[in-house]
């Protein structure tokens, strides 16, 4: 597992290099566009709804006595609340809006790595197939990740065993945003369930992937810009070597 992790993170290495060599940097100015517009968006919102969380939660302790610190605790969780939720749709919405942008960089990628006369059996599918795909993958994963952190966040304010939360939190974030990035490769050759069982055998390597994506976003403008780019080229790569290696076999 923790090899695999590693893997998906040292993919990362050369994924500059590689974008330049193959002329990649066009087809990410849509998905570079999408990145930014949907940050601000979900930026200002979370700015101004974070206050208003707090405060609602606050509202069910009903007695006098620790009714301040519970409206402290309450606004604390409200913002971080808003953060992680705000930084769940970002990634869904920019992977579900670029699918039919990355799908070319990977197909790319792939040919580069294997050449013309790859024996991987491919799937043809269209600028709306893929665009469809990349919202069917999302919503699921959305979902599944609201779903997840929820109970997380939760734990999170059980004292004692609530500590580790933080850690949990950053490999479920990190696991869907690498699922997304590595869809953009198994969506012509795997069917929807097909992917998420692949993905699913290969957590270590989506982990990996995501990992590196998330701390970009920490990285003011930039990593908004150069999230996308970096991050589908190395899931490319990785996802290219396990399906040769898995077609080999």
């Amino acid at each position: 597992m923790f090899e695999h992790i590693f893997s998906g993170i040292k993919a990362y290495a050369g994924s500059f290099e590689l974008i330049s060599k193959l002329k990649l940097w066009n087809y990410f100015a849509i998905p570079m566009l999408i990145s930014v517009i949907t940050a601000i968006a979900i930026g200002v919102a979370s700015y101004g709804f974070s206050d208003n969380i707090g405060q609602f939660i606050s509202t069910i302790w009903v007695w006098e006595w620790g009714k301040e610190t519970f409206t402290t605790i309450s606004e604390i969780f409200g913002g971080l609340l808003i953060i992680v939720l705000g930084l769940v749709l970002y990634k869904h919405i920019i992977m579900a809006l670029s699918a039919p942008f990355m799908s070319p960089v990977s197909e790319k990628i792939e040919t580069y790595l294997l050449g013309e006369d790859s024996k991987l059996q491919h799937r043809n599918t269209s600028f709306q197939a893929q665009l469809w795909r990349g919202i069917k993958i999302n919503a699921r994963n959305l979902f599944m990740e609201l779903w997840l952190t929820i109970i997380i966040l939760l734990v999170s304010l059980i004292p004692v065993i609530g500590w580790f939360t933080s850690l949990l939190l950053l490999f479920v974030q990190a696991y869907y945003a690498g699922f997304g990035n590595m869809d953009y490769t198994l969506e012509r050759h795997y069917m929807y369930k097909e992917s998420v069982a692949f993905v699913r055998k290969n957590r270590g390597i989506a982990i990996g992937n995501g990992m590196v994506f998330m701390l970009f976003l920490l990285i003011p403008v930039v990593g908004v810009v150069l999230v996308l780019p970096l991050s589908v080229t190395a899931a490319s790569k990785e996802t290219v070597k396990l399906l040769k290696a898995k077609h080999d076999d």
